[in-house]
């Protein structure tokens, strides 16, 4: 029999060679593994790029490189603020990202509600996939099919307008106040229908119960919708809106990039518009990075709080 005075003060790793830690590292080294190849993308996708976030605060050449631009600091982000255009950029994105926010949480929400109260299960999966389809297809095609439907001489929405309604030609890519309003119905069209995943599965995971004890009360469709359902959603409610506000400098670059053209710039051109003409187009580098910067820690901390929120309200955690 072993006793602490036959071990004469050496000490005992209580852990060495425990069969439930090494079992336990052996049950998951193979989930490790299947994870080790997206950790190595996001590291050569992800971080190593923000080691080119130094030229926000240089006046980068590409024929110096990195180390031999000149380094100038806060100079960029000085003109950022100085620039009559900065105001509107961001004031353009602010209501575009917020009115998409907005619609794209309503929309689903009402659509889940009234897809739940379909009873042949045949009609409602023909519905879904239906409303799904556009998710799946890109700005690019969207682009052109919408240009041509939207088109002031010869599309299809202003002819109808015109023969049925006898209203004038509208100019919707053209103006600014209506380019806003085809982005955003146009967004919602698109994204609704998977948007209510969420809030289906929320209504999934309701007791059937407590619809048979209202109906046995004498509660109508009406008051269980009222008294069970959208109460049982709200919590999925405010996590989706809390998390969106991290989104809010996110106006949709794709989409905007594919519909809008000078004519809009006033109401329509966002920050990462006006990122890719200042980088990509007329090749300052700098300054569009420093722009990007100042939105990437501006959404930083926006979906730090929405996230804080999120827990606070709702008792949405991920770690």
């Amino acid at each position: 029999m072993v006793t602490p005075a036959s071990v004469k003060g050496e000490k005992l790793d209580v852990n060495a060679g425990s069969p439930r830690k090494k079992s336990k590292w052996k049950s998951t080294i193979s989930l490790d593994l299947m994870v080790l190849p997206a950790l190595i993308l996001t590291l050569i996708f992800a971080y190593i790029p923000m080691t080119g976030l130094a030229i926000a605060f240089k006046n980068y050449k590409p024929g110096l490189g990195f180390n031999a631009s000149k380094w100038v600091g806060l100079e960029h982000f000085e003109y950022l603020f100085s620039i009559p255009e900065n105001v509107q950029i961001i004031w353009n994105t602010l209501i575009i990202a917020g009115l998409k926010m907005i619609a794209n949480l309503i929309v689903p929400f009402l659509f889940a509600l009234l897809l739940n109260e379909i009873r042949k299960m045949a009609f409602k999966k023909m519905v879904q996939t239906i409303v799904y389809m556009p998710h799946f297809l890109s700005w690019v095609i969207l682009g052109g099919i919408l240009s041509d439907l939207l088109a002031r001489d010869g599309g299809l929405i202003n002819q109808v307008l015109v023969s049925v309604f006898g209203i004038q030609p509208i100019f919707f890519l053209g103006d600014g106040n209506w380019f806003r309003f085809v982005v955003v119905v146009s967004d919602v069209w698109k994204e609704f229908g998977f948007n209510t995943i969420v809030f289906l599965a929320s209504l999934a995971g309701i007791n059937p119960a407590l619809y048979e004890a209202a109906e046995v009360d004498g509660a109508g469709r009406w008051q269980q919708t009222w008294s069970i359902t959208m109460p049982a959603m709200l919590p999925i409610t405010i996590v989706v809106g809390t998390l969106a506000l991290g989104n809010v400098l996110n106006g949709g670059f794709d989409q905007i990039f594919n519909l809008y053209n000078a004519l809009v710039f006033d109401k329509g051109d966002i920050i990462d518009t006006f990122v890719y003409r200042l980088g990509i187009v007329d090749g300052k580098f700098s300054f569009s990075t420093a722009v990007g910067l100042f939105k990437s820690v501006v959404s930083f901390v926006l979906i730090v709080t929405a996230y804080r929120l999120s827990y606070k309200f709702a008792n949405y955690r991920i770690f």
